[in-house]
């Protein structure tokens, strides 16, 4: 993967504290100069709306600094949430990790 692509696996409960850690970690990969920001879902087992908030200024932050912000690994709870708030619509979202992978390796 290219050191302008970055990873981020928050875990347990997003919610307004792990989110706000969440949207500083992803504000200091961008100002690193990743352009490619995946979070990896894949260990969050609930996320309330203050975690969406978090993940919808995540995406705002990579976009301002010229970046593409992916999710992946998103349980039924998350994705009832995008279901309920249309934020389906707004992120890019893949099954898994690997699929996120062979789109990029696609896309090079």
């Amino acid at each position: 993967m290219s050191s302008e692509v970055k990873v981020v696996e928050p875990t347990g409960i997003l919610d307004g504290i792990r989110g706000n850690k969440l949207r500083q970690e992803i504000s200091d990969h961008v100002e690193k100069g990743a352009k490619i920001v995946l979070i990896d879902l894949k260990n969050v087992t609930f996320m309330d709306s203050s975690g969406l908030s978090a993940l919808v200024s995540a995406l705002k932050t990579v976009r301002t600094g010229g970046g593409k912000l992916y999710l992946s690994s998103i349980n039924d709870q998350v994705k009832m949430v995008f279901d309920l708030t249309r934020m389906d619509r707004v992120f890019e979202t893949f099954a898994s990790v690997d699929d996120f992978n062979q789109a990029m390796s696609k896309e090079s």
